[in-house]
């Protein structure tokens, strides 16, 4: 089945990664990825680490407390609410951490029992670079952790727990596909570009080259417009993002999905610039599907830290995680 871009920020379930990281010498076509519970969840959303605000530099003189910002959303597939989601970051000068988690609810999570959260964390420029990136997703019947070490942007060890099935239709993995890549969390992360300012149109136009621990694609952004946007804890204007999805390896090209999702005009997403950084993160995430519509749109925003007068949100106490990730070694 095609992953959508969003699709491979996996829901994360609560189980501890139990097996050491193996170097990547194994195929990789025996590290396929596991579908999200009947890949209804978009994005996932991040729960915040209970420390999340609370990094302050050591030194004699003390540097200003990291930003941070927490964002709940809604999940919507046709219409129907299906589920919730958080993502919350915190911001240090040029270094950040990302986590996410997000729980399908109503009849969906009754008959799936969909839940999961994910961790990224690493330093960024022109764009992140990522140094851990960890997800475990659970349904009722099955569950499945990723974990990946990278540096400069390299994958150097990763391992899926449980090993997944062979494919031989699946377009083999190589390692150059593993090199100058992001991890899916990390890919929410949209630092400024062009002059730097946040609402400028340049911050849509980019690639993300993303790797999933089995599977290469890239989400290529353009830009479509500005609007302004009100929610709970953010007023002001977004940069409005067209997507599309391009395969590169891991998946398997004959597979209906995987066309539709090639294909697909109908996705976007609308970045909001975090206060006191230079950084953007969604806001909202639409994706078409072969079943309707899938929106994750924010419920509501907050923030901590030390502001800048260049954002547009407003202000307040990022609230303690939702759901932890209890991965092993993160």
């Amino acid at each position: 089945m095609a992953r959508p871009p969003w699709d491979a920020i996996r829901i994360m379930s609560a189980t501890p990664v139990r097996r050491m990281i193996k170097p990547l010498t194994e195929p990789s076509t025996k590290h396929a990825v596991g579908r999200l519970a009947g890949s209804l969840l978009a994005v996932a959303a991040l729960a915040a680490p209970t420390d999340a605000g609370a990094r302050v530099s050591r030194a004699k003189r003390a540097a200003p407390a990291a930003a941070t910002v927490a964002v709940d959303y809604g999940i919507n597939l046709a219409g129907l609410p299906i589920g919730t989601a958080r993502l919350a970051g915190s911001f240090d000068r040029d270094r950040y951490m990302m986590d996410v988690s997000a729980v399908l609810t109503g009849l969906v999570g009754a008959i799936t029992g969909g839940k999961g959260s994910a961790r990224a964390s690493g330093s960024f420029s022109a764009a992140p670079q990522p140094g851990a990136f960890a997800i475990a997703t659970q349904t009722a019947s099955s569950g499945i952790a990723v974990r990946m070490a990278l540096a400069h942007g390299n994958v150097v060890q990763a391992e899926i727990t449980p090993p997944l099935i062979d494919m031989q239709d699946r377009v083999p993995v190589t390692p150059a596909n593993k090199r100058g890549i992001i991890d899916p969390v990390s890919a929410l992360l949209m630092p400024t570009q062009g002059r730097g300012e946040p609402l400028d149109p340049e911050n849509c136009n980019r690639t993300l080259p993303v790797f999933d621990g089995a599977t290469r694609f890239n989400v290529v952004l353009s830009y479509a417009e500005t609007r302004p946007v009100q929610k709970p804890g953010y007023a002001g204007p977004v940069l409005v993002c067209n997507a599309r999805y391009q395969a590169v390896a891991g998946h398997r090209p004959d597979r209906p999905g995987v066309k539709f999702m090639e294909e697909n005009r109908e996705m976007s997403v609308w970045l909001a610039p975090v206060e006191g950084t230079r950084v953007l993160i969604p806001l909202r995430i639409s994706v078409l599907t072969t079943i309707g519509t899938n929106i994750i749109e924010a419920t509501r925003w907050s923030q901590s830290g030390t502001p800048t007068t260049t954002g547009t949100a407003g202000t307040g106490v990022a609230g303690n995680s939702v759901a932890q990730a209890s991965l092993a070694g993160q």
